[in-house]
This record gives structure tokens, sequence and C-alpha cells, in this order.
């Protein structure tokens, strides 16, 4: 080697190429997906630790009067453990890399968060009948921000699961590809989960 080239040299540049070589060019995939995840939990952290807080706060005034909890929240809080149940079992299969699997696991995720949120759903319905309104009451306005709002994340996430079992069951992405989205979009579900156990807990101590 020439003592130009040598001079000329970029070895930080050589060493970035060959990181890059090993992880077929996406070497800071997986670091940048799992921090973006992370820093957005933290966000949705926040959010519902202050709702949780309002709420608390909001409990100690004498015109607070708690609605009856319908029992189809013990039902659709079943539905959101087999949901996150399922999804950790497409996970299982994604590292085993068994298809048949990936796909029995996001294919029950969803069909059970579908079926939580229209429990959800008929639960807001069956208070309404009962003439349980939002702006009767503050404890049922909270009830129903807090389970909308949970609702909406949970909505989110199945827009991405939609686009997972899309990609998987047309063949578009082999179980290796898919992977890292199987298991970030548990880790979403699995924070979705213990969120709701903890308002489920909260709203039934009221």
């Amino acid at each position: 080697m020439s003592l130009f080239h040598q001079l000329t040299e970029k070895p930080w540049l050589t060493e970035q190429r060959t990181a890059d070589d090993r992880h077929d060019g996406s070497a800071f995939f997986l670091p940048k997906a799992r921090l973006g995840l992370a820093l957005f939990l933290v966000v949705v952290t926040v959010l519902f630790s202050l709702l949780v807080v309002a709420y608390a706060d909001r409990m100690e005034v004498v015109n607070w009067r708690p609605l009856p909890e319908p029992w189809l929240l013990w039902l659709n809080t079943a539905l959101l453990i087999l949901s996150s149940t399922a999804f950790q079992w497409a996970v299982v299969n994604a590292r085993r890399e068994e298809l048949d699997g990936v796909k029995a696991g996001l294919i029950g995720a969803g069909v059970f968060a579908f079926a939580f949120l229209a429990g959800q759903i008929w639960a807001w319905q069956q208070l309404i009948d009962l003439g349980y309104f939002a702006a009767t009451n503050p404890a049922n306005a909270f009830f129903y921000l807090i389970t909308m709002v949970h609702g909406l994340h949970l909505l989110g996430g199945l827009v991405v699961w939609a686009s997972i079992t899309d990609k998987v069951w047309r063949g578009g992405s082999s179980v290796v590809q898919a992977r890292l989205s199987v298991e970030l979009c548990a880790v979403y579900w699995h924070f979705l989960l213990v969120v709701w156990l903890i308002l489920f807990v909260l709203l039934l101590t009221t």
C-alpha cells in the first residue's frame, strides 16, 4: 500500500462496512427499533400515570358517585390475557422458526384483541342503557375516558398487528425477518395488558 493510501485511508468507514456486512446492512436496526418502542412506552406510561393520579384525586370530592362495574369487564380482562398469551406463543414459535405456530399465535392474538374491544363497547352500552352517561357524574366521565384511551392504544397496536400478520400469512416476510416485529409487538401487547390490569383494579376499588 502506498504512503498516499495509508494517509487517506479512513479505517472507521471500513469497520462500519464490515459491521454492516455481518448484519446484511441492518447493524443498527435492532437497537433503534427497541429504543423507539421503549421511548414510546415511557410516554404512554406517563399518560396513564397522569390519568390514574387525576382519577385518585377526583375520588376525594364529595360529588363522586362510583358507577357499578359491568360483569363484562371480567370477561374482557380474560380476553386480553388470552390475546397477550397468544402473542407470546407467536414469539416462541418465531424463535423456533416455526411458521405455522407464528400464524396461529398472530391470528389468536388479533381475534382475542378484537373481542376485547367489542366487549368494552358492549360494557359502555350497558352502562348507557342504565343511565350512566359521561356528563352525569365525574366517575362516569373518568370510566369512559380511561377505557377509551386504553382501547385506542390497543386499536393502534392492531394496525401494526394487521401489517405483520398480512406479511407473514402471504409469505412476503420469512419467520426470521418477521421475528423482530413479532417480538416488539408482543412487548407492546404485554404492556397494554399490565396497564389494563392496573386500571381494572383501580376501577374495582372505587
